[in-house]
């Protein structure tokens, strides 16, 4: 799991904290699914009420896995409207293009944000490249909700590269924490977004603990990537492991600790981190759309029908199929 990496011991610190320790409200495990094309995903956010998750509205883990030659896949080209979509690739490559001119390569801890809004195609793909030599291919697109007034602003594209990202690291040096948007203990991510809300990637080295500042007025989702350990602190602490998704109550900081045996795929615990101001409105999502009401909905289908997001490019990229 390469993302981003450094030395830990040269990186800044994190503040010593105290106060309220998250405790987790549940513990899931996402199900097994495929998406685009048929590339394999965890759904993160299955079971969990909208009111836990708020501002997000969806979050899938592409992969981990890996492809032989002639097997990555990709989303051919689609709609959306209403919200903004993450993406992080961890491990593999992404093409991503748009019919406002948006796109670019996603590889090894690179970000995009892409703000729908009133409606944007797009496509994300894996180049020509990787499909003819296979690899190893591990993400999470996340979406998030935008408010009912800023539904239908323009669409708007963010490419971030992997070096773009803040670097931190652990009070005591044995975790490293990438702020990828938002803030955390003071420092700021390069992903900037409708919605105030922080992300983060952790990597908790065997044995290690952190203790993370957390903005209590956000909700805290902790998705776990890899690796095994607990979240809270003290007799409030409860496993976690890969897969599983922990919501986790009030409170003004995040503590995550890893086993001191890891298994055989993984060298540490390794945590999705991710929290924002709840927007409090209702959602109601069909597919590719999330707006605030059926109408709306039955609008924005209407709106793609009729061509009323625009075209594909003539010069646009296409899934490579051999």
């Amino acid at each position: 799991m390469p993302a981003v990496t450094a030395d830990t011991l040269t990186l800044p610190r994190l503040q010593a904290v105290t106060g309220h320790a998250r405790a987790a409200k549940s513990v899931t495990s996402g199900p097994k699914a495929y998406e685009g094309e048929g590339f394999p995903v965890t759904r993160a956010f299955a079971g969990i009420p909208y009111a836990e998750l708020d501002p997000f509205v969806h979050m899938d883990q592409m992969g981990e896995v890996e492809y032989a030659p002639m097997e990555p896949k990709g989303t051919p080209w689609h709609p959306h409207r209403g919200f903004e979509t993450f993406t992080y690739m961890i491990d593999g490559t992404f093409e991503h293009q748009d019919n406002h001119g948006g796109g670019g390569v996603i590889e090894n801890g690179a970000t995009q944000y892409m703000t729908a809004g009133a409606g944007i195609l797009h496509i994300e793909t894996p180049p020509e490249a990787l499909v003819m030599s296979g690899g190893v291919f591990h993400g999470i697109q996340l979406w998030i909700n935008l408010p009912g007034d800023k539904k239908m602003i323009a669409p708007a594209y963010q490419n971030l590269e992997g070096d773009d990202v803040t670097l931190l690291s652990s009070q005591d040096g044995g975790s490293l924490i990438r702020v990828l948007a938002g803030e955390v203990d003071g420092h700021t991510g390069p992903g900037k977004s409708q919605t105030p809300m922080s992300i983060a990637h952790v990597t908790v080295m065997p044995g290690a603990s952190v203790s993370i500042p957390w903005n209590p007025m956000f909700n805290a989702l902790a998705f776990v990537l890899a690796g095994d350990g607990t979240i809270g602190e003290g007799e409030f602490a409860a496993p976690i492991k890969s897969s599983q998704l922990a919501v986790l109550g009030q409170g003004d900081r995040i503590v995550l600790t890893a086993n001191a045996k890891q298994g055989s795929r993984t060298a540490a615990l390794e945590v999705f981190l991710l929290g924002g101001q709840p927007i409090r409105e209702q959602v109601v999502q069909y597919g590719p759309f999330v707006m605030n009401d059926k109408q709306g909905v039955l609008q924005a289908m209407e709106d793609f029908h009729f061509g009323r997001f625009g075209q594909i490019p003539p010069d646009a990229i296409q899934p490579f199929r051999g």
